[in-house]
């Protein structure tokens, strides 16, 4: 196989100050083979969902800030072009198409690396956070860490499964549920709750899904939810969610919210038993759950935290079986700016895939 090509420079939506406007341009370098460390690997991108954290990455607004000036993006799908010399044993190779994730690297040796938990790796780095991210035309990642992607999956079919699809899959996963149980799904017709409603569906669970507008509505029903709830009709959102689970309340909830309403209104509705996986990362919004009931109801509250290496292997083949698709339009980098502004507002129904191929 010939060497690929690899240009000086590259476009990339940069990001010179938390809070600063995009820049989208066409000078950033590129990395070169020669100044990769060993285990690390240059992807050309085909493209990149855009996800809300992105958004929080740009605007500066969590507890924990992003590196600046900062390149975003963390769902992208592309080729291995280069893999830094001295890198022993790559599960990968040059002309791999392979996925990058908000994970980008861990160590795999520290003790929640070794549990399951590399997301929670002290030493981990974040694409698009610690680390520059997909929206730019190449990326730097590791080869340990990037998924490879099935031939059968399109590059943008694939890609916003790597963040919003990992996330829901894990949630869910780990939600304590079994075939026949109820979940309920606040924000069930943005870019992660439509995933969600698929994945729950896969595992046999019946889905209450949350949300507004009827564009929102007619995606959820589509996609399998046995019950809508508009959260701007519905006079009393946990009368009607035990009204619809035959008064007991659902068994788990997956809240990707990011106010704190949903999270009570999740404890409030869930039968004794259940369970509420918090998968939002709001800033400084904090959890209130009434301790005498939280016990009395015997209610399990656990965060979920994106995914480790395996669930995205998981999330990515179940959707390459066709079993869960992502609802996507693309754009070109340079609607990026008008993206954040839909995704600040609630515009967007499932999600929006930057294609380099449409520059």
């Amino acid at each position: 196989m010939s060497t690929p090509t690899i240009p000086k420079f590259q476009t990339a939506a940069v990001i010179a100050s938390a809070g600063a406007p995009i820049e989208v341009r066409d000078d950033v370098p590129v990395k070169q083979l020669s100044e990769l460390e060993p285990g690390q690997c240059l992807v050309k991108l085909h493209c990149t969902g855009v996800c809300h954290t992105d958004l929080h990455a740009a605007l500066g607004d969590w507890p924990l800030k992003a590196k600046t000036p900062l390149i975003g993006g963390h769902e992208g799908v592309g080729e291995i072009v280069a893999i830094a010399d001295n890198t022993v044993k790559s599960p990968v190779k040059v002309g791999d198409r392979v996925g990058i994730k908000w994970l980008a690297n861990s160590c795999l040796d520290c003790e929640q690396c070794r549990k399951g938990r590399e997301q929670n790796c002290p030493r981990a780095e974040l694409s698009g956070f610690t680390v520059d991210g997909t929206f730019s035309h190449y990326v730097v990642s590791w080869v340990r860490h990037v998924t490879p992607i099935p031939a059968n999956l399109e590059s943008a079919a694939a890609a916003s499964i790597l963040c919003a699809g990992v996330t829901v899959y894990r949630a869910i996963k780990y939600s304590q549920t079994e075939a026949g149980d109820w979940i309920v799904l606040p924000g069930a017709g943005g870019g992660l709750g439509h995933l969600a409603i698929q994945y729950a569906k896969t595992r046999g669970l019946r889905v209450i899904a949350i949300d507004t507008g009827a564009e929102k509505k007619k995606l959820c029903e589509e996609l399998g939810a046995d019950v809508w709830i508009d959260f701007k009709e519905s006079k009393d959102i946990v009368a009607d969610v035990k009204r619809a689970t035959g008064g007991e309340g659902a068994h788990s909830a997956v809240v990707t919210a990011v106010v704190p309403l949903p999270y009570t209104q999740a404890l409030d509705y869930l039968r004794a038993g259940g369970t509420l996986m918090v998968v939002g990362l709001p800033g400084e919004t904090t959890l209130t759950a009434s301790i005498f009931f939280t016990v009395f109801k015997s209610i399990h509250i656990i965060g979920s935290y994106v995914g480790n290496r395996q669930d995205a292997v998981e999330a990515i083949e179940i959707a390459s079986l066709g079993k869960v698709k992502c609802h996507y339009k693309t754009l070109p980098l340079s609607d990026l700016k008008g993206t954040y502004e839909d995704l600040q507002n609630g515009k967007i129904a499932g999600r929006v895939v930057i294609d380099y191929r449409l520059q």
